[in-house]
């Protein structure tokens, strides 16, 4: 098993959970975060204000995907996520050792479907 982890712009959380869709991809985490990359600030106008922001809002996704999915997980999300852009996010992928669903026990590959 593999756990996906990937930060991506806001505005495009509903073309990247289209493509997990139609992987069948059913258990996704999104959490509102915040960061800074290499694009350091972003100035913003705001009732004629100007003001920079460090921190730029992003989206953490987390899955537990089948060892055999993750290519095709990742590349859905490269699809779907990318514009070209500095700032477009990262994936980042971990092992993971074991799994165990808390309401039935059961643990391993089938925790996760």
């Amino acid at each position: 098993m593999t756990k996906v982890e990937a930060y991506i712009r806001t505005n495009l959380l509903g073309k990247v959970q289209d493509a997990l869709d139609e992987l069948h991809i059913g258990g996704l985490t999104v959490i509102d975060v915040r960061g800074m990359g290499k694009s350091k600030a972003v100035t913003h106008n705001f009732r004629g204000n100007t003001y920079d922001t460090r921190l730029n809002p992003r989206l953490k996704l987390e899955l537990l995907v089948n060892d055999d999915e993750v290519d095709a997980v990742v590349d859905a999300i490269l699809q779907s996520a990318q514009t070209g852009e500095v700032g477009d996010g990262k994936i980042l992928l971990y092992k993971v050792a074991e799994v165990v669903r808390i309401r039935t026990g059961e643990r391993g590959d089938g925790a996760i479907s």
